[in-house]
């Protein structure tokens, strides 16, 4: 814990170096000036200073640097290890994502047969993955699958750890077109290069392990994902200590010290009266007597425990509205009427609703793949057959509302087709739109 919070005050630092130098009297950027490029060699190199400017080879623009990458990646790890926070901030995302589990379905029959088998197999148990999924695109921001296949086309999926991934090659005019990944090896052995998915690609192919990449919070032009944790870190880091510092004050709080005011007459006798009150200290509960030549008094730590709270409510402000979240969803209640919390969730409700499509279309064309690398072996599997996934509710309360706009929109459809106004077809689709429903795709036909 204590290395990770070194690392980000180290990193602070280098930010702080970085806009001191970039800052040139007309109060225009100039990246590109001498000037500046004479500032930053000046700088001395140390822990700070020593990866400003720096790049991969191989890294784009937009991406950050191999190093960053892989030390936000490993303090993103290491914060949902230890910092009860950050691990809450995960599962709470990851709790309303995949907590109403996932339904799968496809058009074809036989395909649909076959990936409700693939999601119950006993290697694959998808249900139980979709946390993990979850967890790794919250931690991480980035997916890596790799899927291998057995002699009769059922696919297998893991994890592979975004650390573990070194780097990506993708065509070079388009970078979301990805073609291998390059992942960590041991000392002394060969780099393992594995190919990503392609579809169409020769049918001797289709067994072959191959990678799958999806992201989140990804800039455009960029490859890689960022994590939700990265931009509160710090925060999570100065909130940390600060706990930890109120923590050391309050257990110390009941501790106190005696000071005797007297007139001695030589240091001598000071330091004698002091030896002898050091050796027979007055125990708790006890009465003192003393004469009018001295005085006692007590020395206790003053907590200010009212500023206190201040700060600590202000650094956890940043932390929630750093990973988009209320106050109250992290045991701070901001207000005690039930209005004001619900308004304040609503936000939440909506980032976690993209998060949960974003990861709905990640299952789908997961599945997708596994219908391709089956139907290499099995000819009659319609590959190209649609495949659905849905997510459970997000907001209970939703039901409810939704249900009071279909009953009514339901009472109004009938009256409109028995006017004449639409026919029943129209009259169910208006139906299912406000209860929130897919329309049935034989009602669009």
């Amino acid at each position: 814990m204590a290395s990770w919070l070194e690392r980000l005050r180290a990193q602070f630092t280098c930010n702080e170096t970085k806009s001191e130098v970039s800052k040139p009297e007309t109060g225009l950027v100039d990246l590109g000036s001498q000037q500046e490029n004479r500032a930053i060699l000046a700088l001395d190199e140390n822990d700070n200073t020593f990866m400003i400017g720096a790049q991969g080879f191989g890294d784009l623009p937009f991406d950050r640097s191999r190093f960053d990458r892989q030390q936000v990646m490993e303090d993103c790890l290491e914060a949902w290890r230890f910092n009860p926070l950050a691990r809450r901030i995960i599962e709470l995302t990851t709790q309303y994502v995949t907590g109403g589990g996932m339904t799968i379905s496809a058009q074809d029959p036989q395909a649909d047969a076959f990936i409700n088998a693939f999601w119950r197999h006993p290697l694959n148990r998808m249900d139980l993955k979709l946390a993990d999924f979850s967890d790794e695109l919250a931690r991480t921001g980035n997916l890596f699958l790799m899927l291998s296949s057995d002699a009769s086309g059922m696919s297998f999926v893991r994890i592979v750890p975004s650390s573990d991934v070194i780097s990506i090659r993708s065509r070079a005019n388009d970078v979301e077109q990805e073609l291998s990944y390059t992942l960590r090896t041991e000392p002394g052995e060969a780099a393992k290069v594995f190919p990503a998915w392609k579809a169409g690609m020769p049918a001797q192919s289709q067994n072959k392990v191959c990678i799958l990449h999806y992201a989140v919070n990804r800039p455009a032009g960029a490859q890689w994902g960022e994590p939700d944790l990265a931009p509160v870190l710090r925060w999570l880091a100065r909130y940390s200590a600060w706990l930890e510092d109120r923590v050391r004050l309050n257990h110390f709080r009941n501790t106190f010290l005696y000071v005797v005011k007297a007139r001695f007459g030589s240091e001598s006798a000071r330091r004698t009266r002091q030896l002898q009150l050091a050796s027979q200290p007055p125990s708790a509960g006890s009465i003192l007597v003393c004469d009018e030549s001295e005085e006692w008094s007590v020395l206790s730590p003053k907590l200010e425990a009212l500023d206190a709270s201040t700060d600590g409510l202000a650094i956890k402000k940043m932390i929630a509205a750093g990973v988009g979240l209320p106050l109250h969803f992290l045991a701070e209640p901001e207000s005690s009427t039930k209005t004001t919390a619900e308004s304040a969730g609503h936000p939440t409700y909506r980032r976690f609703e993209e998060r949960q499509r974003a990861l709905c279309w990640m299952l789908e064309d997961l599945l997708q793949v596994v219908l391709q690398r089956r139907a290499a072996f099995d000819t009659s599997l319609k590959a190209d057959t649609a495949v659905f996934v849905r997510g459970g509710d997000i907001y209970a309360k939703d039901n409810l509302e939704l249900a009071k706009a279909g009953q009514e929109m339901a009472s109004m459809a009938i009256s409109m087709h028995e006017k004449g106004f639409i026919d029943a077809p129209e009259a169910l689709r208006l139906i299912y739109r406000f209860v929130g429903e897919k329309v049935p795709e034989k009602l669009n036909s």
